[in-house]
Order: structure tokens, then C-alpha cells, then sequence
């Protein structure tokens, strides 16, 4: 750890003991921070609890992010507050609203403590767990499969328990002056609806026809609507995917929010569109992935136990997920690359949007849905041609 690291480890350190001693009402002492991940505006420390007359665990996860302050006199934001605000408040109210249910129900690490003046958040310690990530990457079988059916699993049964708990979350958004609405990953698929049959037209000549652009909209409406609501932490991506004798836990709740539950399975099919992922994924495991989710939500939401009816839905959010990736990776825009999450999945972004677009074609044309098979084809192809001029 460096210096500067070091030095910014003790604040974040110091803050937590005395957010943590101010809670219990007798002095909390931690010691051993080691740096986890984090980014230039945040801080994830795994600290050990050295000192404290209360059944604390033994080790606990400290995030601290830094941006524009909270006012302490009125708690409201700062003149200037920057968009990591509204993230951060998003996260910390999800981590509460998490921590409510059931422990057998916790998608992932339970809030012990928090301050929103000073975006510290202080949580369970999931342990040494392997991350989604490496596992696909070694491509051992069958680690691979147990891997991606324990993420399917996870994920069906944190929506089956947040099933019309939406009013718990957005009351507690409320109560942190974030309006409810405000989705980050919807908003720029509202800007992508928009701007995506231009970037088509220009760089491939390709016209969007108006079928495929109404069914863009439905699909759209997924992030703000739809018939099976429930939680999510909304970045899915595998490095915030962890792997313990529990199954899969999901870290990071930046975005966290209610949308239509087929976009979380859809978005795992898609390869995982906010990474530069190119996780082959044949179909039948596919099918595997999509029946274990399938088996945990069934029966809260009935409907999806009609084969057809699965298939239209999820068809629809690979859709809207293959056109926002669309919207991040075509153009050569650094600064919308630049937000994608490199690992060892990444590909370059031509063959991440050309095996995107493929798929989505093969998946339409199994479903027998020749309009956005004929489609997804024609920009897969025009991709491949450009690329390899």
C-alpha cells in the first residue's frame, strides 16, 4: 500500500470507528486495513475489529466515497453535488432495504452502520470468496456451470422475496431526498431509443424499421415498468458476483432499484452488456440458467411457467440490453467506453457488440421471431463487415 493509499486508508479507518462507537455507545477499535477495490473517488477497506464490547463480527467492509459533501446543518446536498451523490444515497438505501429482509433472503453483505454526510457505508464481511470472474475465466467444468446456475438461482430467489416490497424501497429513497425515478441505467436507455438508429444509419447505412424501433420502446419500458417487478442490484457484471458455500452473492448496489425482473436473467445471456464480456454461453446452458431462475420465481410470478410467454419477455430484455450496449460501444466515444468494467472476460468492443448482435439473432430465430432475427443479423453482419475493413 503507498503512502498516499495509506494515509487515505486511516481516514477512512477513523471515520468508521467513529461512526461505529458513536452507534454502540462504547469505543470500537479497528485495526489491519487491507485495500480491497475501489475507484479514485472510493475507498473498500476489509478491517479487522481489534476492540469492542459487542458481538461485532471479527472482520467487517468499509466504502467510503468521496465527492461534493451533504450540508450538516439541514443534511441536505451541497450546492454543486456531483452524480456520485445520488449514486451512493441509491446504495446506501438498498443496503438497508437488504438488510431488512430475511437472512435467508439477503442477496448479499447486510448494513451494519452508515453516514450519508460521510458516504461511509460499513458492512458484513463475505470472506475470501472467489469471484464470478475468475471462475469463468479458468473454464473448469464443471466450477463453470455450478457457477453460473448458483448466479441464476441467486437471482430468482432475491426477486421472489422483494416481490411488491417496491413501496419499502421507494419510501426509504424518500426519506434520502432521491427521487424514486431517477434510474441511471434507464436513462440512458431512454437516451439510446434515441440516439441508436442514427449511429446505425451512419456508421453502417443500416435503417432501423418501425417495428423493430416500437419494440425498442416495450422494451425500454422494462427499467420502469412491467408485470414482474422486484429488487435489483442493477450491475450484474461478474466481478460484483461473489461465489461462497452460500451460492452467489451480489456486491454494489449503486443502482439499485425495482425494474422488471427478466432484464437481471437476460442480462447474464447477453454476456453481460456493462462489461466489455464475451462469455460464450451455448444454449443450452442458457436454457439451464434460465430454468433455475425460473424455478425459483415461479411462484410468485405464475406466468412465467408458460414456456411461450418466458420466452416473449425475455426475447424483449435481451432486445433492449443488446441495444443499450449498442449505445455504449459502437461510436468511438472514450468516455462512454471508459465506463465499462475490464476483466478478464474483455474482448475488444467489435467483437463484444458483433457476438451480441449474432446471439440475439440465433435466440429470435429459436423463438421463431423472424422480424428481429432478420434484423439482428443484417447489423451483426454490417459489424463484421466494418470491422474488417
Amino acid at each position: 500500500m503507498t503512502a498516499l493509499l495509506a494515509e487515505r486508508a486511516a481516514e477512512v479507518v477513523s471515520a468508521a470507528q467513529q461512526l461505529l462507537t458513536k452507534r454502540m455507545g462504547a469505543p470500537v477499535k479497528l485495526s489491519d486495513p487491507m485495500e480491497l477495490s475501489g475507484s479514485g473517488r472510493t475507498t473498500v477497506l476489509r478491517v479487522r475489529v481489534a476492540e469492542n464490547s459487542f458481538s461485532l463480527p471479527r472482520t467487517l467492509i468499509v466504502k467510503q466515497v468521496r465527492g461534493a459533501a451533504r450540508d450538516r446543518r439541514t443534511g441536505g446536498l451541497a450546492p454543486g453535488v456531483a452524480s456520485i451523490d445520488s449514486a451512493f444515497l441509491r446504495e446506501a438505501v438498498s443496503y438497508q432495504f437488504t438488510t431488512a429482509l430475511s437472512r435467508e433472503q439477503r442477496p448479499g453483505a447486510y448494513l451494519i452502520a452508515h453516514s450519508l454526510p460521510d458516504r461511509l457505508l460499513i458492512l458484513s464481511d463475505l470472506g475470501e470468496n472467489a469471484r464470478m470472474t475468475a471462475v469463468l475465466q479458468s473454464g473448469v467444468e464443471p466450477a463453470t456451470r455450478n457457477a453460473l446456475m448458483a448466479f441464476a438461482q441467486a437471482l430468482g430467489r432475491m426477486h421472489a422475496a422483494t416481490v411488491g416490497r417496491e413501496a419499502d424501497f421507494v419510501a426509504l429513497l424518500r426519506r434520502v431526498e432521491v427521487v424514486h425515478r431517477v434510474d441511471g441505467i434507464a436513462q440512458q436507455a431512454e437516451a439510446a431509443i434515441s440516439e441508436v438508429p442514427g449511429l446505425l444509419q451512419r456508421e453502417l447505412g443500416i435503417e432501423v424499421p418501425g417495428e423493430i424501433a416500437e419494440r425498442i420502446v416495450r422494451g425500454n419500458r422494462l427499467f420502469s415498468a412491467g408485470r414482474f417487478r422486484a429488487f435489483s442490484p442493477s450491475d450484474l457484471c461478474p466481478d460484483n458476483v461473489m461465489l461462497n458455500q452460500e451460492g452467489a452473492r451480489f456486491l454494489d448496489y449503486e443502482w439499485g432499484g425495482f425494474r422488471d425482473a427478466t432484464l437481471d436473467i437476460a442480462y447474464a445471456l447477453v454476456s453481460f452488456p456493462g462489461c466489455l464480456c464475451d462469455f460464450e454461453l451455448s444454449r443450452e446452458r442458457a436454457r439451464q440458467m434460465v430454468e433455475a431462475w425460473r424455478s425459483e420465481i415461479v411462484g410468485v410470478f405464475p406466468a412465467l411457467a408458460d414456456d411461450e410467454v418466458l420466452a416473449e419477455r425475455i426475447l424483449e430484455a435481451r432486445l433492449i440490453w443488446v441495444w443499450l450496449t449498442t449505445y455504449w460501444f459502437l461510436p468511438a466515444d472514450h468516455t462512454r467506453i471508459a465506463v465499462a468494467r475490464e476483466h478478464g472476460l474483455s474482448v475488444p468492443r467489435s467483437a463484444a457488440l458483433i457476438n451480441r448482435w449474432a446471439a440475439l439473432a440465433e435466440d429470435a430465430r429459436c423463438t421463431g421471431d423472424d422480424v428481429i432475427g432478420d434484423f439482428a443479423d443484417e447489423v451483426s453482419a454490417m459489424l463484421e463487415e466494418r470491422w474488417s475493413e
